[in-house]
């Protein structure tokens, strides 16, 4: 199975009652052979420019696997469901997010050392 990243725009009225949106999507997503990882729900912002007349939108980012055949069959459905305004299906790049976290790994190790340093420093100076 390949992982997928689903960026969603819920319709702005369902702030109230997001559950039953989200559960419809994740249906659409599980009957399609999909399993959701994680999800992140960033709430309700203003849009760049209005679509289908509307200035906000809720975002919320979906990490599936689902089978890659299936993907043509989950874009089809959420674009005749009335609660998703826009989404987006990104296939990320795995390898890129695994050097990204390595090169952190490596700049919080040396800010670690640096930090130990600084305090040895610091001792010095005192006595």
């Amino acid at each position: 199975m390949t992982q997928y990243e689903i960026a969603v725009l819920y319709h702005p009225s369902l702030e109230v009652d997001l559950s039953k949106g989200e559960d419809r999507v994740i249906k659409i997503f599980t009957d399609n052979g999909g399993k959701v990882i994680a999800t992140d729900n960033w709430g309700k912002r203003k849009l760049a420019y209005n679509i289908k007349k509307n200035e906000h939108a809720i975002y919320v980012f979906y990490k599936v696997e689902m089978p890659s055949e299936n993907v043509a069959k989950v874009e089809s459905t959420l674009n005749i469901t009335d609660e998703v305004i826009r989404f987006l299906i990104t296939k990320p790049d795995l390898k890129a997010l695994a050097k990204a976290e390595a090169a952190r790994a490596v700049i919080a190790e040396q800010a670690a050392k640096r930090g130990e340093d600084d305090s040895e420093e610091e001792k010095e100076d005192e006595d």
